[in-house]
């Protein structure tokens, strides 16, 4: 009984612990504007299952993490840093790669947004950003 009873433990708290992280990494998605004349006009970042992935007109590339705020943006040798508002909501992502620094505003969303990524041969799947 007591074995049954341990490892409803250990699994309620794996539950916890992975559904707190996927909640943490939401906060960072959303689209990110710069100002005109930037190299590129903007980025989104998603949530792709368990990891951020950062989009923009120059390509994709995975986040990792490299501090509280900060993220490795893997395919373009560069870092991330989100900044937040004094309520420690996010309000922008200043990002320095491949020589360029640049520092963008959070776009608010207003209302439900979606993209879709690519899952294989002609399959589109649908994912639900936040609603602000």
């Amino acid at each position: 009984m007591k074995k049954i009873f341990f490892f409803l433990i250990a699994v309620i708290a794996f539950a916890t612990a992975h559904a707190q992280a996927d909640t943490t990494l939401k906060q960072f998605t959303g689209k990110y504007n710069f100002p005109a004349g930037s190299v590129v006009s903007d980025v989104t970042v998603i949530l792709d299952g368990t990891a951020l992935t950062m989009t923009s007109s120059a390509g994709t590339s995975d986040l990792t993490k490299a501090g509280i705020d900060s993220f490795n943006v893997v395919a373009f040798q560069g870092i991330a840093a989100f900044k937040r508002d004094s309520n420690n909501k996010i309000i922008g992502v200043i990002i320095d790669a491949m020589g360029y620094h640049l520092e963008g505003a959070k776009e608010a969303v207003t209302a439900a947004s979606f993209i879709f990524r690519k899952e294989g041969i002609g399959e589109l799947k649908r994912q639900e950003s936040v609603i602000r």
